[in-house]
């Protein structure tokens, strides 16, 4: 099983027909989970959060990866095509209930826990990966990385 987060700006998921969707697969950390995990096991979940809205929605299906020049085209941002495609096939669809949101207040910063003393990701990497590079050399690789968005 993998959880892989996805985001961009609002529309970034097409809705192909009333029970397909497309979701561009764009820079991120050179893994591939998810798509590895479609491979052998095609069923699929996902979870749309939209921020500041309580109500969420809940999909589940099955997926392919695809290439398709129209397509691509047509998800293409600042001129840059995803290179592949997750064409999801909607078994299921449905709103659930805000309770989780409005409970974790998710959408308020005043709310949100200090992170003073949570290291950052690029502290966990040097850390856990006995890095010889140094923090700040790590965070310019993120912050790079981040720079590159499509």
């Amino acid at each position: 099983m993998d959880v892989s987060p996805k985001g961009d700006a609002p529309g970034f998921v097409a809705v192909l027909d009333e029970k397909t969707l497309a979701i561009p697969d764009r820079l991120g950390n050179h893994r591939l989970d998810t798509f590895e995990n479609l491979l052998t096991h095609s069923e699929l979940g996902l979870f749309f959060m939209i921020p500041g809205h309580g109500d969420t929605l809940r999909v589940s299906g099955t997926g392919k990866i695809i290439r398709d020049n129209t397509l691509q085209a047509r998800l293409a941002v600042n001129g840059k095509e995803p290179n592949l495609i997750l064409v999801v096939s909607v078994e299921e669809a449905f709103m659930h209930c805000p309770k989780c949101m409005v409970r974790s207040k998710l959408w308020n910063p005043e709310q949100w826990p200090n992170r003073s003393n949570v290291p950052s990701l690029a502290e966990a990497i040097v850390v856990h990966a006995k890095s010889s590079e140094t923090v700040a050399e790590v965070q310019a690789v993120i912050d790079d990385g981040i720079a590159r968005l499509y």
